[in-house]
């Protein structure tokens, strides 16, 4: 009876070595495209913005004028972002935690 009861507990452990590995794979594998989109996607605002923000200039007569304007809607984002930074922090670690529990 103690022979399958130790059998049945090494069981039980290489079962759940097994899964953790399974979960921490599929997690890596999510942030590894998380962050290859998102430095696909930087790159992709850079470049917009850079443009938007001569276009502004253009049409204002002065380059500078447009990527100062551009500076001062992300500097308004920042600071929107950071007044709401209690909110944006729940959303991530629910996130996050429904992920692991999936």
């Amino acid at each position: 009876m103690l022979d399958i009861l130790k059998d049945y507990a090494s069981q039980r452990i290489d079962l759940l070595k097994m899964e953790a590995t399974e979960k921490t794979s599929i997690t890596a594998g999510s942030i590894s495209i998380i962050v290859l989109l998102s430095v696909c996607m930087l790159f992709f605002l850079i470049l917009l913005n850079i443009g938007l923000g001569l276009l502004i200039g253009y049409y204002l007569g002065n380059y500078a004028y447009g990527i100062l304007i551009m500076a001062g809607f992300y500097l308004l984002l920042m600071l929107i972002i950071y007044l709401s930074k209690k909110t944006i922090k729940t959303l991530v670690a629910n996130k996050i935690i429904q992920s692991l529990n999936d």
